[in-house]
């Protein structure tokens, strides 16, 4: 069965129409994306390793998990299915706003940062085969790094960067409350 966006105006409302998923957008038609970084107690990041056949981006390491969301999926639902099918990872994040969303040429991706004090062992992790061959935990640095070398997403730095200098934090006030 093949994959239902909802269609997005450019000011993010819907509207009322969908598009399967690797169908063209249409000018003004836009979609939801989320991307889920998780944090442990000491600051690092949880990555991923895709898989070697994914399309894009295959066999780069990327942040915890990200996706599009279904037809009739909220950000938040969208991003708890997400690390549930990618990672086995039950959390709840009903009621929880997203850190912060870019723009891209074909819609909104929102990201949540969310700091979990204990993940477990990570070899009892449920990685999605088709999606994810390994996963670990990785400093800001060793992400730079791993851009840098070609074996990371080539994400702009700066917005690596902001995931780890807004985790635990809303707004981009340094003054604001954690």
């Amino acid at each position: 069965m093949s994959e239902l966006w909802d269609i997005y105006t450019a000011n993010r409302v819907k509207t009322g129409r969908v598009m399967e998923r690797g169908s063209l957008f249409k000018q003004g038609d836009y979609h939801l994306v989320v991307h889920i970084c998780l944090f442990n107690d000491r600051g690092e990041m949880l990555i991923q390793q895709r898989q070697a056949d994914k399309a894009g981006w295959p066999g780069l390491w990327d942040v915890t998990v990200g996706g599009s969301a279904l037809a009739g999926e909220t950000a938040q639902q969208a991003a708890m299915r997400e690390l549930e099918e990618e990672l086995g990872i039950s959390l709840d994040l009903t009621g929880v706003r997203p850190h912060f969303t870019i723009n891209f040429g074909e819609g909104f991706d929102d990201t949540f940062l969310v700091t979990v004090p204990y993940l477990g062992d990570l070899e009892s992790l449920v990685l999605q085969e088709e999606e994810v061959q390994a996963v670990r935990w990785a400093n800001r640095h060793e992400i730079l790094r791993m851009i840098d070398e070609g074996s990371f997403i080539p994400y702009l730095k700066s917005k690596i960067d902001l995931c780890f200098d807004m985790v635990g934090q809303y707004g981009a006030h340094q003054s604001q409350m954690k």
